[in-house]
Parts: structure tokens; C-alpha cells; sequence
């Protein structure tokens, strides 16, 4: 209750001679107060829980490539998958590379368009156990691995930047890549 609504009712009671009724809204304000006080408290809490929670668009690696370039590569479309000893792979792309493959990109000897990003979601593998054959299944997210197409940003990488994004379970955050710049897959992904 307001302060004021609070006054009202105690100086009406007062005129109505009626005591117990006035002791009865002070209790009933105290407890209200309590109870509001606690639900701040709690609210105090958990919007600061909030806060605290990493928000991984603000990460960037050195050379200025951000998570927040490949927001929403959740929903890109699949490009292909992957496995190596250590990881398995789902490629992602945008709607500009999607559009880029269907053209006949790389086959017909054209370049992938400016503005085309890959999406490489990494998970350390594990054996099956419901499987009634040998099968690998994705276990703990390890990483996501970005790419992104600006010729004019990127000159020196054939127009092309990486960023690497090492995840850690136990606290559900992610971190650039310690040895990880731009440049970073440009070694790898050149023939």
C-alpha cells in the first residue's frame, strides 16, 4: 500500500474510535512490507543472475571479428559435416553462401560473394550408448569456428576472416581462441 492510501485508512479508523482495527492495518502493512521487501530481494537476485550471464555477442577476437557478426547461425542452413579424431563438425552457412552454392560456387571458378559467413559448430565426440551399433555422437560443445567474406576489410586472407570461439561447459561461457586472430585459418583453408 501507498503511503499515502496507509494514512488515509489509519486516520479513518482513528475517527471511528476503533482501535483493533487500526493495530490491524499496521500489522498488515508490516507484513506487506516484508513480503514486498523479499520479492525485491529476490527479484534483486535474479535480475543480477541476469546480468552476470555471459553475453557472447560482446566477445570479439584481436582484429575486430565479433560474435555478433554471426548472430542468428543458429538457423543458417546446412552446408556439410565433418568428423577428425578429436571433434565432429556441422557447417552452416548464411543466405548469402547458400545462395552463393546453389549458382555453382566454387565449381564454376567463381569467388564466393562478399558478405558470405560459415558457421562451424564443433562438439568433442562420444561412443553411443542406446545405439545398437558403433556409432560416434556429438558430446560437449569444444568450440565455434566463424568465417566471414569482406574483401575489402580482409585483403590480405583472399578476403576471408576467422574467429574461433573456445566453449567451457562447466561455466557455459565462451572465449576467443588464445592463438586465434583473423588470420588465423587463413593457412589452413588455402590449398
Amino acid at each position: 500500500m501507498s503511503i499515502v492510501l496507509l494514512r488515509s485508512i489509519q486516520a479513518d479508523v482513528r475517527r471511528s474510535g476503533n482501535t483493533k482495527q487500526t493495530a490491524g492495518v499496521l500489522t498488515m502493512n508490516g507484513r506487506s512490507m516484508l513480503i514486498v521487501a523479499a520479492m525485491a530481494l529476490v527479484l534483486a537476485l535474479l535480475s543480477e543472475v541476469a546480468i552476470s550471464a555471459q553475453d557472447k555477442y560482446t566477445l570479439r577476437v584481436p582484429d575486430g571479428l565479433a560474435f555478433s557478426d554471426f548472430k542468428g547461425y543458429e538457423d543458417w542452413q546446412l552446408i556439410s559435416s565433418a568428423k577428425t579424431d578429436d571433434r565432429m563438425k556441422v557447417i552452416l552457412g548464411n543466405p548469402t553462401i547458400i545462395a552463393a552454392y546453389k549458382s555453382g560456387i566454387p565449381g564454376n571458378g567463381k569467388p564466393f560473394p562478399d558478405g558470405s559467413k560459415i558457421a562451424k559448430v564443433q562438439w568433442k565426440p562420444k561412443k553411443s550408448t542406446e545405439a545398437p551399433f558403433s556409432v560416434d555422437v556429438p558430446d560437449t560443445l569444444a568450440d565455434l569456428f566463424f568465417m566471414e567474406k569482406d574483401s575489402k576489410k580482409f585483403p590480405d586472407t583472399g578476403g576471408w576472416a576467422y574467429a574461433q570461439f573456445d566453449y567451457d561447459p562447466t561455466s557455459a561461457t565462451f572465449t576467443p581462441n588464445k592463438g586465434g586472430h583473423t588470420t588465423c585459418g587463413h593457412v589452413c583453408h588455402v590449398p
